[in-house]
């Protein structure tokens, strides 16, 4: 892993692993969003009712949704599960994870860590886990999805990163996932992603409670990244015929062109 330095900004700094970006932090500005998947997710956050947040994090890499939330929301309240003790302290040494208040990180996986969570506990779960360029897929069933509904409140909101390629058949597999396990679902992605022009990510955000989505579509189309947001029936529609993750499955996660990060 490395941290490399944006010569644009004078605090930015992206996390690389193995060649694959993960994550990017402006330590002056932690509303400074780089990706444009981590933006789609804080114009979901963005969208929920104000004020501070119970959260839970899966996948820290350098804490860019907390810091942001932090910033947006004081008195927030943010659990991070990383399963890399070694990423987990060069973030502390190097990108001043102490200055995002009411954080606590937990060094488990992803799954041990769901476990350990109590009941309604959490009002925002993010999932954001990759292992290299994709999500691990003990993490996309519909038994993780079920841990996950059990530690967020009655109207409490999920958001997954999930990256893809040309007809997202892997995206479209968590989706239905996901819609199986909680009564409203929405995907978020630009265009040409959608279309399956080019691998790239799309954002799942899910509730047992109904999700904000005209305002969420606004958003979408109008901020920095112009994405489309698909819900309910025209959801439905678009992940037919694909089949719910169950654990033990045989599933073929996606593989990026080998030139996607340069």
């Amino acid at each position: 892993m490395e941290l490399l330095h944006d010569l644009d900004r004078a605090d930015g700094w992206m996390l690389s692993m193995g060649g694959v970006p993960q994550s990017y932090v402006d330590l002056d500005d932690p509303t400074y969003l780089d990706f444009s998947y981590v933006r789609l997710m804080a114009e979901v956050i963005d969208c929920l009712p104000e004020g501070p947040l119970d959260a839970v994090h899966v996948g820290g890499g350098a804490c860019t949704i907390p810091r942001y939330v932090s910033a947006t929301r004081p008195g927030s309240r943010h659990i991070v599960i990383e399963p890399d003790a070694g990423l987990v302290q060069l973030v502390r040494d190097q990108l001043d994870l102490k200055s995002v208040p009411r954080l606590k990180v937990r060094v488990t996986d992803g799954r041990a860590g769901a476990a350990a969570l109590a009941d309604a506990s959490a009002d925002l779960f993010v999932l954001d886990a990759f292992s290299g360029a994709t999500m691990p897929v003990e993490l996309a069933t519909a038994q993780y999805m079920a841990e996950i509904s059990r530690v967020l409140r009655p109207g409490g909101t999920l958001l997954i990163n999930v990256a893809d390629g040309k007809g997202l058949p892997f995206a479209k597999r968590v989706a239905a996932t996901v819609e199986e396990t909680f009564a409203h679902a929405a995907l978020l992605a630009e265009p040409g992603i959608l279309r399956g022009r080019r691998f790239g990510n799309v954002v799942l955000t899910a509730s047992p409670a109904e999700l904000p989505v005209g305002p969420l579509t606004r958003r979408a189309a109008g901020g920095l990244t112009q994405a489309r947001c698909v819900a309910g029936d025209d959801l439905t529609k678009l992940v037919a015929g694909a089949r719910p993750i169950r654990d033990g499955d045989a599933v073929l996660t996606p593989v990026p062109p080998p030139d996607l990060f340069g």
